[in-house]
């Protein structure tokens, strides 16, 4: 484990980084989560307090449920933000299961991502690789703040552009969308 790896699995193990999470796996020695699996600590609206120790946003659109941030039905576009700023050159995933013409989005450092039942809904509709109403698996690989973007290998976005350094959003729009497995880590 590297060095920094390691002091960052301490400090968050102690409470002192809360904002992160480290896998014990090897396989994801070097990937930061910042959902930590069991409540929306790290997570904010862009206004208002962080909801620290909450399984639930104030309003009720996002929930903590075990591995997975639910994003519930309801009315009007909310967004929830990571309390992190992540920056420089980085991969990104997440795995996300949309119902029905549900209609959510990925931020990435600010941009929007569509995340949406993309069969019904959209913008992506020719994607051969969907999985409707399964999880389905974003990639987004960012160089020099270009971010190329996939779903299950599929290019979503060869080229968008995102900012020097943001934070990773998602929004609820309508529909229930589930996201999991969220991880970020930095690339050489």
């Amino acid at each position: 484990m590297k060095r920094t790896s390691a002091v960052v699995l301490i400090l968050s193990l102690i409470g002192i980084c809360p904002n992160f999470s480290q896998s014990q796996d090897p396989n994801l020695s070097d990937w930061i989560l910042p959902y930590n699996g069991k409540d929306l600590t790290g997570w904010s609206y862009k206004t208002g307090k962080p909801f620290e120790g909450l399984a639930e946003s104030s309003d009720g659109r996002y929930t903590a449920k075990g591995d997975t941030i639910v994003v519930n039905d309801g009315k009007g576009i909310r967004q929830l933000w990571t309390t992190a700023q992540y920056s420089g050159d980085m991969e990104i995933r997440v795995e996300f299961r949309a119902e029905v013409n549900a209609d959510s989005g990925f931020f990435v450092r600010g941009p929007q991502l569509q995340v949406r039942d993309y069969l019904v809904a959209g913008p992506y509709k020719t994607l051969k690789k969907y999985k409707a109403q399964d999880w389905n698996q974003i990639v987004v690989v960012i160089k020099d703040n270009v971010a190329h973007c996939t779903c299950n290998g599929e290019i979503l976005e060869a080229k968008l552009k995102v900012p020097a350094s943001g934070g990773i959003g998602l929004e609820a729009d309508h529909g229930k969308m589930e996201y999991r497995n969220l991880k970020i880590r930095k690339l050489p």
